[in-house]
């Protein structure tokens, strides 16, 4: 599903030559990375900056974010914010070399599989100082908020969201076809029974395939279990059983027609209106809050709603998780001004009036009271769910360790020769095992 968050394919403005799909994107000119900006305002006497800011996203992500900042340098006319964006893969693609060249964005959005990795090579700043000076305003964020974005004792990233994991139901669809409408309690036996009925009707369970990276640690921490142990240094979880029957299950799944054949789903570019509830051919998805809102708002016609994931457990495995986080990086000259911005972008009402919450539920108390009068349905049910979660989860999981983003692939790859019977899941849950314990013990030199 977060492909989903990927969205709509755009092309980078700023040299990247990432492939573009649709008329959606536009070539721009390669940043220079240097700090000649325009003349700031007549009578204006602070010294022009330049920022560069990157994000990874869809369409309508890359329509606002531009207007918020437009938004901000009228209002500081001595700062010019230079934008780079790309789908989600193509984002740290990108990134990677810019790190290694020492030529990172000032501000950079930032995802919790890469918290770790980037944080621990030194490449993000500690925000702690401009949260202590007021620059980076976080009077009405949360502790539990701000600790998201620690690493090490430092805050590395602001949190710009918050997020809960949910399934989405084409509740009219289900009506209609005679399918049991689960409650917030449901299971996975249920989930199974779920899948049977809407089979038999013609329709699948899953708008795209499992993020198993996101599905299987919920799935371990309702069975009171870690995808990692607590100093990151192996695999959390000490018996292989919790492998197995989570993927036993999936198997069941793939092998009964209730989820998409791996072939169909190699098909999609991850945009949301290639989401089988949108192409109406599957009556309920899995993936965060905010992703809810892409699908919902393609579907007019028909209602969608959010429920929790399944249980038994699922207030243990539940967690608000940061949607995403912009960081500054270490190497940025104006770490100050990029402070301002992020500051801007989670306190200022009028720029969340344009943001509405689709990098998750604001974590501004302030500005969240402020927007609930002007959600649309749709973002209302997302406020709505994230505020039943708030009381119906549990802390969550310190960001994963460095190598996670192998261990994810490794997990991918495994999940595809066990659905193709390439591997037992037996076989498949102790290699995982092997490897990933091994990507760690390398990470860790």
């Amino acid at each position: 599903m977060r492909k989903v968050l990927t969205a709509v394919l755009m092309c980078s403005l700023l040299g990247s030559l990432i492939g573009c799909s649709g008329g959606n994107s536009a070539d721009q000119p390669a940043s220079a990375g240097t700090d000649t900006a325009p003349s700031a305002a007549a009578g204006d006497k602070k010294e022009p900056v330049k920022l560069r800011i990157a994000w990874w996203g869809g369409q309508s992500r890359h329509d606002y974010t531009l207007k918020v900042i437009e938004m901000y340098q009228e209002q500081n006319p001595h700062v010019t914010i230079e934008p780079e964006y790309a789908p989600f893969d193509d984002y740290w693609k990108k990134l990677a070399p810019q790190a290694v060249a020492g030529g990172l964005p000032d501000i950079i959005q930032m995802d919790i599989s890469y918290l770790n990795q980037y944080a621990g090579r030194n490449q993000l700043a500690d925000l702690k100082p401009f949260t202590d000076s007021g620059v980076l305003d976080v009077s009405d964020v949360s502790e539990n908020a701000l600790s998201g974005g620690e690493v090490n004792g430092k805050l590395v990233a602001m949190n710009l969201g918050v997020n809960a994991l949910q399934t989405t139901f084409d509740v009219e669809t289900m009506k209609k076809n005679g399918i049991d409408i689960p409650g917030k309690d449901w299971t996975w036996d249920d989930m199974d029974k779920m899948g049977a009925q809407a089979k038999e009707k013609g329709f699948l369970i899953g708008g795209f395939a499992y993020r198993h990276d996101v599905f299987f640690p919920y799935y371990l921490r309702t069975i009171g279990q870690k995808m990692y142990s607590a100093d990151g240094k192996t695999i959390g979880y000490a018996d292989d059983q919790a492998f197995i029957d989570y993927f036993t299950r999936y198997q069941k799944w793939y092998d009964n027609g209730y989820i998409l054949s791996l072939d169909k789903e190699a098909q999609k570019k991850g945009v949301a209106e290639e989401d089988e509830i949108v192409l109406g051919n599957a009556i309920s998805g899995t993936g965060w809050s905010n992703q809810f809102l892409a699908v919902a708002n393609l579907v007019p016609d028909r209602p969608l709603e959010l429920n929790p994931m399944p249980g038994p457990g699922t207030k243990e495995g539940l967690f608000l998780k940061p949607s995403m986080y912009f960081s500054v990086t270490e190497t940025s000259k104006h770490k100050e001004e990029a402070a301002k911005f992020i500051s801007f972008f989670i306190n200022d009402i009028e720029a969340n009036k344009l943001i509405k919450g689709e990098r998750g539920v604001p974590v501004s108390a302030k500005v969240k009271e402020a927007l609930k009068p002007l959600l649309s349905e749709n973002e209302a049910k997302i406020f709505d769910y994230v505020t039943w979660a708030e009381a119906n989860s549990s802390p969550g999981d310190p960001p994963n360790p460095i190598g996670a983003v192998e261990i994810e692939k490794l997990l991918r790859d495994l999940s595809e020769r066990i659905l193709y019977k390439k591997i037992s899941v037996e076989d498949a849950a102790a290699e995982f095992r092997k490897e990933a314990n091994a990507i760690l013990a390398r990470s860790q030199q």
